[in-house]
């Protein structure tokens, strides 16, 4: 089976070589299951890229639910193959490693507290791997104009079949996450109240950005889009004030000041509008 399975590998243009065998039976793996795993991706002259163990300075493992379409597809390909506790590490094709970049890119941002899709916004990812496009990391430019094979070790720490764990934000339906907000909010507030900052600060953030997902598929200016802006407000007067306990001004600065000339604007708007002329 095991060889069977190698063979499968290998026409696809990926090489398994198993460095510790896994305990029990290999898992089913159905969608929506989720994997939880720690990873080192090289190149194949050994330099490390990433490694999940120290990105960030800390040693948070890499979580993905199976069937989310998560932007490498080969990870999810290789940790099918897997069993719990098992080490192994997968050498693949350029064609399966060609947005590893904009991944790597993401996920560094995610280990320092920064918004994943930094620098990413304003352009799609096929055209970014097309064109200059800087990454902020000169070996990713570097990735990213000249593709090539890379190696992934992995360990593949839990598997976790559908409906045994609590579902992360981004793997929640739009209208999961707009059920979610206030209750997070209030987690926040209680978290703030027993006088835990930084724990209150991550639930306030994670409420914003739950909120801000869904605007990005409203239209500017509609009702649907501006009543969710009025649900960041409350939550981002909050994460300024986690910050300000914090010590972090720059980021209240900047935060308060959008919220003021947003609120600005909307007077002008008002002021503007035909039924505040005097005839």
């Amino acid at each position: 089976m095991m060889e069977e399975e190698a063979r499968k590998l290998l026409e696809e243009g990926i090489n398994k070589k198993l460095i510790s065998p896994g305990k029990g039976d290999l898992p089913a793996f159905p969608l929506g299951t989720k994997v939880v795993f720690h990873y080192r991706t090289s190149l194949c002259d050994g330099t490390v890229l990433d490694d999940s163990r120290e990105m960030g300075g800390h040693c948070k493992p890499m979580e993905l639910i199976l069937g989310k379409k998560f932007k490498l597809v080969v990870w999810e390909r290789v940790i099918v193959t897997m069993r719990p506790g098992e080490v192994a590490e997968f050498t693949c094709d350029s064609k399966h490693t060609s947005l590893y970049p904009l991944v790597s890119q993401s996920l560094r941002n995610i280990s320092v507290g920064k918004d994943p899709l930094e620098g990413q916004r304003h352009c799609c990812g096929i055209a970014q791997i097309h064109s200059h496009h800087s990454l902020g990391h000169k070996d990713l430019d570097h990735l990213q104009a000249n593709p090539q094979p890379l190696v992934f070790s992995i360990e593949l720490l839990q598997v976790l079949p559908p409906g045994t764990y609590e579902l992360d934000i981004w793997a929640m339906t739009d209208e999961q996450k707009l059920q979610f907000v206030p209750h997070i909010h209030e987690e926040g507030n209680q978290l703030f109240k027993e006088g835990k900052i930084k724990e209150a600060s991550e639930k306030y953030y994670n409420g914003i950005a739950c909120l801000k997902n869904l605007q990005m598929k409203e239209h500017p200016g509609e009702e649907s889009w501006i009543k969710l802006d009025h649900m960041v407000t409350p939550l981002l007067l909050n994460y300024c004030q986690c910050k300000l306990q914090m010590g972090q001004y720059y980021e209240v600065i900047e935060h308060c000041s959008a919220l003021v000339f947003k609120q600005l604007e909307g007077l002008l708007q008002t002021c503007q509008s035909p039924r505040c002329r005097v005839e």
